[in-house]
């Protein structure tokens, strides 16, 4: 099946190795787009795995799930990457309802110990 992420690559060749732990994500942006694949997948454990340790207080696996369930995760959007831990996406879902939604995040990254973490986002528009 194609990657969820919208690289163009087949999943088993993109996000599915980070999923499964064989390797971690060598850069932000792969890890935004592998997270934005287990929103699609929906994989709540890679997601909260993937959030800084410090952070993770903030965050419930069982609610990472959900939202990638009750959502049809349907496009990722690469905006910008203005720094090596930066990066600006645009996700585009239709929502439980039927109605597209677009969820457009400025989001914040930190390697640590080799590996990439999810920080935090600021919401956009």
């Amino acid at each position: 099946m194609d990657c969820p992420c919208c690289s163009g690559k087949l999943y088993e060749d993109c996000c599915k190795p980070y999923h499964t732990g064989e390797k971690h994500a060598p850069t932000a942006e792969a890890l935004m787009r592998s997270r934005f694949s287990a929103f699609a997948i929906p994989n709540g454990e890679y997601l909260m795995d993937t959030t800084l340790p410090g952070k993770r207080k903030f965050h419930h696996k069982a609610d990472l799930q959900e939202w990638g369930e009750i959502n049809e995760w349907t496009r990722l959007e690469i905006v910008q990457t203005p720094a090596l831990n930066q990066v600006e996406f645009k996700a585009y879902y239709t929502d439980q309802n039927g109605s597209s939604q677009l969820h457009h995040e400025f989001s914040i990254f930190q390697k640590m110990h080799d590996r990439w973490y999810y920080v935090s986002g600021e919401f956009m528009e």
